[in-house]
């Protein structure tokens, strides 16, 4: 009788498993989890964030923003007639273009940022050698009328020299929303007004202090 003969019949043993494909499969795992998660996160920020569902007691102030239909991010009608005093905001923003510090760029840019009882506060970008330091209009403006009292704003007028329009960058976005709500930008160049929206239209998914609540 062969040895063959003489050993009962066993299972074949499991194969081995290396640690590169454990590794691997524990590496799909936790992507398809983190997937999962940030899909349900998002769905969540998007229904916290409907224009529909938004409350005036999930708002950071009252004062600022005018009423229930300024979270909507409307674009404003640009073919509507200039309302009462842009063109004299639009003025003040070219005339603080003109001592803009940009001798790195050459890029020059005027803000004029318009209370809420009309006054105006004009701002210009004002460049450092190491770029990371510039400030620009939007936020020197802004910066200029917090440190003198005003608190509530309606619109702000940026300037520059181009014939698109050239909106605020996100970090001037981001501070507006703070301090100002959902104000009316209107963008121009040295001609007139190039377009005319709301901020919510340039920053539909603010992070604020609801956020941290």
């Amino acid at each position: 009788m062969s040895d063959s003969d003489s050993k009962p019949d066993q299972p074949d043993a499991p194969a081995k498993r290396w640690p590169e494909a454990e590794r691997r499969e524990d590496s799909e795992r936790r992507a398809s989890a983190d997937r999962r998660h940030r899909t349900k996160k998002n769905e969540a920020l998007a229904d916290r964030y409907n224009p529909a569902d938004r409350r005036r007691s999930d708002r950071r102030s009252g004062g600022d923003r005018r009423d229930e239909e300024a979270w909507a991010g409307l674009p404003l009608d640009a073919s509507a007639d200039e309302s009462a005093g842009e063109a004299a905001l639009v003025l003040a923003a070219v005339d603080a273009r003109t001592r803009a510090h940009a001798q790195y760029s050459g890029f020059k840019v005027g803000a004029a940022l318009e209370t809420s009882d009309g006054e105006v506060v004009t701002g210009c970008n004002i460049e450092n050698a190491t770029y990371g330091l510039t400030l620009c209009a939007e936020r020197v403006a802004l910066v200029k009328a917090l440190s003198d009292g005003r608190e509530i704003f309606t619109r702000i007028a940026v300037v520059a020299d181009t014939p698109d329009p050239t909106p605020p960058c996100g970090p001037c976005r981001q501070l507006l929303w703070e301090y100002c709500g959902d104000i009316d930008i209107i963008l121009a160049n040295l001609s007139g007004p190039t377009a005319r929206l709301r901020l919510s239209a340039l920053l539909p998914m603010p992070f604020d202090n609801r956020l941290l609540e």
